[in-house]
C-alpha cells in the first residue's frame, strides 16, 4: 500500500512539473527553467527505480543518497543528518559524545583524521592528524560520506570498532581495535610551566570554552602573578563560532577577530573585540599545527594579525568557512557552508592555512633503550643512619604540599621533554618577559 501511495505521489509529482515546463516557463529565468527540467528528471528517475528495479526500492533511503550526494557534491563539509544524528550533533556541543574521539574531514576523496581528541582511544593509540581512514569494520571508506563514517565510527560505550589506518610516508596498513569511550570534551585543560607562566590547552570549541577559559585563568592568578601564556591550539578542529570570537575577544581589547563574507548578504559579519572584556595584557605564545582547523584558525588569526602573540608551529589546516546547522522540519538537519571567514588583516585562509611566525616541526620523542643496565647508586644525607631531620617536615600538611608540587613539576618536565614545540614556545615566553622586564629600558 506504502509503495502505491509513493508512485501516485511521485507521478503526480512528475506530471506537475511536466505540466509546469511547457506552458508556465515562459518569461522564468533560465536558471530556473533549468531547475525545474532537472527536478522533472529526478522524479522519473525515482519512478523507474521503483517500478522496474530489480529488487523492492525503499524510497526514504533512496532520497536520503540523493540528498546527501546533492550536498556531497558542493564540498567536504556539507552535509545532510538524519534526525538521530542531528541530535548527536547538539549533544556533542554541548558537552559529550560516546565514540573513538577523532574530527575528520573528506581530503581528496579519502577519509582524513583531522585531529584525535587529547585523552580519547585513538589518541592514546597513536592515530595522528593526517592518518588516512581506509576500511571501517572491513568496510571501505572510498565513496562513504562524512556522516556515515561518523555514524559508524561511533557507539555504545565499551563496544569495538576496527578502522584500518594509512600513515602519511609509510607503505603498511594498520589494523587497529579501538574499544569507544564516553568522549568528555573538557576544552579547556590547564597547568604551571614555571612560577607565572601558565600553559593553557583548548582540545576545541564548544559552549562551555570561554567560560572554562576564564576559571583556569582565575584560579592561576589566584595562585600567583602571572607573566606569560602559552595557548595551545594544535590538533583543535574548531568548533562554535561565536566562542572563537569570544575566546579572542579575552586577549584583544579592540579590533577586529574576524570576519564572514557569504553570498546571502545576512552572513556578511564583522566580529571585533571589546575594551575593557576582562582583557589579558602580558606576552603570549600560540601553538598550532595541521591539525589547528577552523574555530582555532580564527584565534590564531586574529592573534597573529594584531601582533599580540608568536604563533609557534606548523601550517594549519586551512578551512575558512563557515557552516550553518539549519533544523528540518521532520527533526534532521542540514549542514551547509554559508560563508567564508577572514583575518582581520582581511586575508582568507581556506586552503592556504595560518603559516607561524616560527616554523617549529614536532619530532618525536627519542625512545628510550629497554636494555637493563646496572643502577647507579647515589648517598644522600637522608640515606645515612641517624642523620638529622628536617624540622620543617615535621608538618604532615606542609609535606603533602611539597611532594603535590614535586609531582606537578615531574608531570611538566616529563612533557617538556617529550614535547620539542612546547619546549620552544616557553623559551621564547621566557625571552619575552625578560625583554619586557621593569628597569631594562634603555637610556
Amino acid at each position: 500500500m506504502k509503495t502505491m501511495r509513493n508512485n501516485k505521489l511521485y507521478l503526480f509529482f512528475t506530471a506537475l512539473l511536466i505540466l509546469c515546463s511547457v506552458p508556465c516557463l515562459a518569461g522564468v529565468p533560465d536558471e530556473r527553467q533549468q531547475t525545474y527540467k532537472d527536478l522533472e528528471t529526478f522524479a522519473n528517475v525515482l519512478t523507474l527505480l521503483q517500478q522496474h528495479y530489480v529488487d523492492k526500492v525503499d524510497t526514504d533511503k533512496v532520497i536520503t543518497g540523493a540528498i546527501n550526494g546533492m550536498l556531497t557534491s558542493l564540498d567536504p563539509h556539507s552535509s545532510y543528518m538524519q534526525p538521530d544524528d542531528f541530535k548527536e550533533l547538539q549533544e556533542e556541543t554541548r558537552g559529550s559524545f560516546s565514540g573513538i574521539g577523532i574530527e575528520i574531514t573528506i581530503r581528496n576523496g579519502i577519509l582524513t583524521v583531522v585531529s584525535p581528541i587529547e585523552g580519547t582511544p585513538a589518541y592514546r593509540l597513536g592515530i595522528r592528524a593526517g592518518d588516512q581512514i581506509i576500511r571501517i569494520n572491513n568496510e571501505t571508506t572510498k565513496d562513504m560520506s562524512l556522516m556515515k563514517a561518523v555514524k559508524i565510527l561511533r557507539g555504545k560505550k565499551g563496544s569495538k570498532v576496527t578502522i584500518t589506518i594509512h600513515h602519511p610516508g609509510e607503505q603498511s596498513l594498520h589494523d587497529l581495535i579501538v574499544t569507544r569511550d564516553i568522549i568528555p570534551l573538557h576544552s579547556v585543560k590547564s597547568m604551571l610551566l614555571a612560577p607565572g607562566l601558565l600553559y593553557l590547552r583548548i582540545t576545541n570549541f564548544q559552549t562551555t570554552t570561554t567560560k572554562d577559559l576564564r576559571q583556569a585563568l582565575h584560579k592561576a592568578e589566584k595562585q600567583g602573578q602571572l607573566k606569560g601564556i602559552v595557548l595551545d591550539l594544535r590538533d583543535n578542529p574548531g568548533g562554535l563560532l561565536d566562542q572563537a570570537v569570544k575566546v579572542a575577544d579575552i586577549f584583544l581589547d579592540r579590533g577586529v577577530i574576524v570576519s564572514t563574507h557569504g553570498r546571502d548578504p545576512d552572513q556578511d559579519m564583522i566580529f571585533e573585540a571589546h575594551k575593557g572584556n576582562g582583557s589579558v595584557t602580558f606576552p603570549m605564545v600560540v601553538l598550532v599545527n595541521g591539525g589547528s582547523a577552523s574555530a582555532s584558525e580564527i584565534v590564531a588569526g586574529a592573534l597573529k594579525d594584531h601582533h599580540r602573540a608568536i604563533i609557534v608551529g606548523t601550517v594549519t589546516f586551512g578551512k575558512g568557512s563557515v557552516q550553518t546547522v539549519i533544523p528540518m522540519a521532520n527533526g534532521a538537519g542540514i549542514r551547509l557552508t554559508t560563508a567564508r571567514y577572514y583575518t582581520p588583516n582581511g586575508s582568507s585562509i581556506q586552503e592556504t592555512g595560518i603559516t607561524p611566525d616560527v616554523v617549529v616541526p614536532f619530532q618525536e620523542p627519542v625512545q628510550q633503550s629497554t636494555k637493563k643496565t646496572s643502577p647507579v647508586w647515589e648517598i644522600r644525607e637522608k640515606d645515612l643512619p641517624g642523620h638529622l631531620r628536617n624540622n620543617s617536615l615535621k608538618n604532615q600538611k606542609g609535606q603533602q604540599a611539597k611532594k603535590k608540587n614535586a609531582l606537578e613539576r615531574q608531570k611538566v618536565e616529563q612533557r617538556l621533554a617529550r614535547d620539542n614545540q612546547l619546549r620552544t614556545a616557553l623559551i621564547i615566553l621566557k625571552s619575552l618577559n625578560i625583554a619586557q622586564a621593569p628597569g631594562k629600558k634603555e637610556e
